[in-house]
C-alpha cells in the first residue's frame, strides 16, 4: 500500500464532509452551513455566512462545479433588497447579509437573512458585500461566464454596493471607517477605525467592480469614482500602513503636533506609542502592514488575513509582499506555530485586554480572535506564498496542518501561543476549515487557479498620490 494512502483517504473524507455541508433551496444547492458539529447546539452555525462560503466557493470552482456558486451569488443578490430594521433604523441600500438560512413558512421554503439584527452586539457586516463582489469576479474568471455579472439585476447590485461604500462621509481618508465587530473579527477587539483587512477587501472589491461593470453612459461616473479611490487607497495603505525597521526608525524620530501639508507625521502618531515588543521582534529583513491607522493611532499588531490578502490582491507592492513572507519565515513560531496561521499577533493581555475587549471571555489572551490560530487562513497563506514564489513555505504549511486538522475533526480555531490546543469554544467539522485545506491542496496541484483568485499589479494606479 502507498504510504500516502491513509492521508489520501482522509482527504477524500474531507471532500465528502465538505459536500455534506451543502444545503438546498427549492431543490438547488445555494450554500454551505458554517459547521456540522454534532455535539453542540447549532446556534447560527447552521446558516451560510457570506465570508465563510468564499473558500468553499473556491473549492467548488476548482473542482469544476460552478452551479452552487452561481446559485449562491443569485440568492444573496435577491437578499440585498430588504426591509430589516433595528430600533426603527434600516441599514443602507446595498448591504449584504452576514448569513442566511432556509426556513419553512406557510408550507413553502423561504430564505431568512441576518443583516446584524440578530448578531452578537447587533453590528451589520461591512465585509459581506465586499466578499460578494470579489467572489462574483472569481466566478466570472473561473468560468469565463460574464453573462451573470452583466445581467441588469447584477449590474444594479454592484452599483448599490459602490453607492454604499463610496458615499461622501465626514472623512478625508480613502479608507473605509468601520466599527468594531463589523467583519471577521465580529467582537470588540480594538479594531474600530480603518482596519487593514477591510481596506484590502475594499480595494479588491473596487478592482472587481472595475472589471465587471458594463461600459455605458450610466456607468461613467462609477468608473471615475473607482479610479480616483483606487489610486488614493493603494498609495495610502502602501505609504502609511507599512512597517519595517526603516519605517520604525522614522516613526521613532517623529515630531508631534505638526501643522501644515508638508509634514512627516501626517497622522500625529506619538513615538511613545511604539510597543516595546516590536523593537526587538522586527527582523532585519521583513515587514508588514499595520493593523489600523487613524488620527493619533497606529495599531502595531500583526493581522494575518489583511497582510496575506494584501499580497494576493496586489495591494502590497512586490517589495512589501516579499517582506511579509520573510516575516512569516523569520517569525514562524509566533505567526504559524503548530497550525497556520495566527490571526493576530501578539495577543492583548491584562489591562489592555480589559479595555480593548470589554473583558470578553471568548477573546481571552491567545484564544479566538485574540491570538488564536485559524486553519481557514491556510488558503490565503498558500495563495500568497505562490504569488511570491515561496512554494516551499506553502507546502510546509500544508504538511503542518493537514494531519492535525484531520485528526482533530477540523476545528474552527486553535488556542495557545503556538496553536497547540483545540479552541475552548471551537466547533468541529467547521466548513471553512475543511474548505481551506482542500483549496490549499488544489492550489498546489493547479497553480493556474490563482489567476482568478488574485490580481496582477496595475501600473494605472501605482503612481497616484493622496
Amino acid at each position: 500500500m502507498n504510504a500516502n494512502q491513509p492521508l489520501a483517504d482522509s482527504l477524500r473524507d474531507a471532500i465528502a464532509l465538505h459536500n455534506k455541508a451543502i444545503f438546498y433551496y427549492r431543490g438547488k444547492p445555494v450554500g454551505t452551513v458554517a459547521a456540522q458539529d454534532p455535539s453542540i447546539d447549532a446556534l447560527n452555525y447552521d446558516q451560510c455566512f457570506i465570508r465563510d462560503f468564499v473558500p468553499s466557493a473556491l473549492v467548488f470552482l476548482m473542482q469544476g462545479d460552478a452551479e452552487i456558486v452561481h446559485n449562491f451569488l443569485t440568492v444573496t443578490l435577491e437578499l440585498q433588497s430588504h426591509d430589516k430594521e433595528m430600533d426603527c433604523f434600516q441599514p443602507g441600500p446595498g448591504l449584504m447579509p452576514a448569513s442566511f438560512k432556509v426556513i419553512h413558512k406557510d408550507g413553502e421554503e423561504q430564505l431568512e437573512a441576518d443583516f446584524g439584527e440578530a448578531a452578537i452586539a447587533r453590528v451589520p457586516p461591512v465585509d459581506s458585500c465586499l466578499w460578494w463582489l470579489i467572489l462574483l469576479r472569481s466566478y466570472s474568471q473561473a468560468t469565463g461566464d460574464l453573462s451573470l455579472a452583466h445581467q441588469p439585476d447584477f449590474q444594479a447590485g454592484i452599483k448599490l454596493i459602490l453607492d454604499l461604500c463610496l458615499a461622501h462621509r465626514f472623512s478625508m481618508y480613502p479608507t473605509l471607517l468601520v466599527p468594531d465587530g463589523a467583519f471577521m473579527i465580529d467582537r470588540r477587539m480594538g479594531v474600530y477605525g480603518h482596519p487593514l483587512e477591510v481596506q484590502v477587501l475594499f480595494y479588491a472589491a473596487l478592482r472587481s467592480s472595475r472589471e465587471l461593470l458594463l461600459t455605458d453612459a450610466k456607468s461613467d461616473r462609477y468608473f471615475t469614482m473607482i479610479d480616483q479611490r483606487l489610486g488614493a487607497l493603494l498609495y495610502h495603505v502602501r505609504e502609511y500602513y507599512w512597517l519595517d525597521l526603516k519605517r520604525l526608525n522614522e516613526i521613532y524620530r517623529f515630531q508631534t503636533d505638526e501643522y501644515g501639508e508638508n509634514i512627516a507625521n501626517k497622522f500625529n502618531i506619538h513615538p511613545a506609542s511604539i510597543p516595546p515588543w516590536l523593537i526587538e521582534w522586527l527582523p532585519e529583513t521583513g515587514g508588514y502592514l499595520a493593523g489600523n491607522l487613524g488620527p493619533g493611532q497606529m495599531d502595531f499588531r500583526f493581522f494575518a488575513a489583511g497582510n496575506l490578502l494584501a499580497i494576493v490582491y496586489s495591494l502590497a507592492s512586490d517589495r512589501e509582499s516579499h517582506s511579509i513572507m520573510d516575516l512569516f519565515e523569520h517569525r514562524t513560531s509566533d505567526l504559524i506555530g503548530y497550525m497556520p496561521a495566527k490571526l493576530c499577533f501578539p495577543a492583548v493581555e491584562g489591562e489592555e485586554w480589559r479595555s480593548l475587549t470589554g473583558c470578553d471571555p471568548k477573546n481571552t489572551p491567545w484564544s479566538y480572535h485574540n491570538g488564536g490560530n485559524w486553519a481557514m487562513l491556510l488558503w490565503m497563506f498558500v495563495a500568497a506564498a505562490q504569488k511570491t514564489g515561496r512554494t516551499e513555505l506553502a507546502q510546509r504549511a500544508i504538511d503542518l496542518a493537514q494531519h492535525q486538522l484531520i485528526q482533530d475533526n477540523f476545528p474552527e480555531y486553535y488556542d495557545g501561543k503556538n496553536g497547540r490546543l483545540i479552541g475552548k469554544e471551537s466547533r468541529t467539522h467547521q466548513t471553512w476549515s475543511i474548505a481551506a485545506l482542500i483549496a490549499a491542496q488544489e492550489l498546489m496541484k493547479s497553480p493556474e487557479h490563482s489567476k482568478w483568485i488574485g490580481f496582477g499589479e496595475s501600473m494605472e494606479y501605482s503612481g497616484c498620490r493622496f
